[in-house]
């Protein structure tokens, strides 16, 4: 038989062993990632927002979704294989190798107007050559029978944003010989992860009057104010 004093001994113990397996807090969980967290980019700049340049457009002009590219020069008509000279000028045209971009297209009686957000895969910051601004104030590229003349010109001031402006004139001979003309007037802005540009283009023929190159510099500040929130 088990005495007494055996069995208060082992109902002390058990009541012990309770008690210290209570005073064991179990390990919390990370709280999980706010949805503002989960969502929002590094830097706070969000390319999805681009969406919110549509009302900056002018008025009367139809628009789109632009097409994935992550070069102004696609929108000149120099698509890949186009060559600089200075050959290092192509990078204030091409900064974003093997990216993806995103954007919107407007089309009216003043030009043509693209407006993107291009990022590298995997990301990484865009960066500005300084020694380009020295070396390429004026340059040149070719593509087939398109060739182009760039000079840089003045770009709109962004907080702790690099700006670039160019102005390009444009001439494009096919088989036939026949000759066509335009200009472009690109403005583009490095922001963190991001190659921002707006292009406009305009047919120096055109009955109508072009949009300015001053809308397409407003139009560079507007989106990156969006992209940042």
């Amino acid at each position: 038989m088990v005495s007494t004093a055996v069995r208060l001994l082992r109902v002390c113990l058990l009541s012990m062993a309770i008690l210290a397996g209570c005073a064991q807090s179990p390990p919390l969980s990370p709280a999980p990632p706010t949805a503002a967290t989960a969502s929002t980019p590094a830097g706070g700049v969000d390319p999805s927002r681009i969406k919110r340049v549509r009302g900056e457009l002018p008025p009367g002009y139809e628009v789109g979704d632009a097409p994935n590219v992550v070069s102004p020069a696609d929108y000149w008509g120099f698509r890949s294989g186009w060559t600089a000279q200075p050959a290092p000028c192509a990078a204030l045209l091409h900064p974003v190798e093997g990216g993806s971009a995103q954007g919107l297209s407007a089309s009216g009686d003043g030009g043509l107007l693209y407006v993107t957000v291009a990022s590298r895969i995997p990301a990484g910051a865009v960066m500005l050559d300084p020694v380009l601004i020295a070396d390429c104030g004026q340059w040149t590229m070719a593509y087939g029978g398109s060739s182009a003349t760039i000079d840089l010109i003045e770009a709109p001031d962004i907080d702790d944003v690099d700006t670039v402006g160019m102005s390009s004139k444009i001439r494009t001979v096919v088989e036939s010989g026949t000759e066509t003309d335009s200009q472009a007037q690109t403005f583009t802005a490095y922001l963190g992860d991001y190659f921002v540009f707006v292009t406009l283009i305009v047919d120096p023929g055109s009955a109508h009057s072009p949009l300015p190159a001053s809308d397409a510099a407003d139009l560079l500040v507007k989106t990156v104010t969006a992209l940042r929130g």
